[in-house]
């Protein structure tokens, strides 16, 4: 069965199309390394909570919107595998001076992986 990498990530309003820019450059590595799609969604009905909401989890300020992105994979292995290989490439190294700045706070961002238990059509 699939396999899902989520992301959240606060990125300032302003930033939209530096963020495209950056996905249109990166995303595609993904699939070089096995992913099957790769989705990145600007937030525009991402309502505020009492308790706890996506702002809070990234710390998002007025200024931000906030990004949801997925990248689907065929399996856990092939996941690991690629996402192994990705570390290890220098095109995803911050660091690479070749790479533009992340157009988004890092150290903000919200990941997990996840075992699909329903996918309905």
């Amino acid at each position: 069965m699939a396999y899902i990498d989520g992301f959240v990530i606060a990125v300032p309003t302003a930033s939209k199309e530096e963020l495209l820019e950056f996905a249109r450059r990166f995303d595609p590595i993904f699939i070089e390394y096995g992913a099957t799609r790769v989705v990145e969604a600007w937030g525009d009905d991402v309502p505020h909570g009492k308790l706890t909401d996506f702002y809070r989890a990234v710390q998002a300020t007025p200024e931000e919107t906030v990004v949801f992105s997925w990248v689907e994979w065929p399996d856990k292995a092939t996941r690991d595998a690629g996402m192994a290989r990705m570390m290890e490439d220098p095109r995803m190294d911050p660091a690479n001076p070749d790479n533009p700045p992340m157009p988004f706070d890092g150290k903000r961002m919200i990941f997990g992986g996840f075992s699909p238990i329903l996918d309905l059509r």
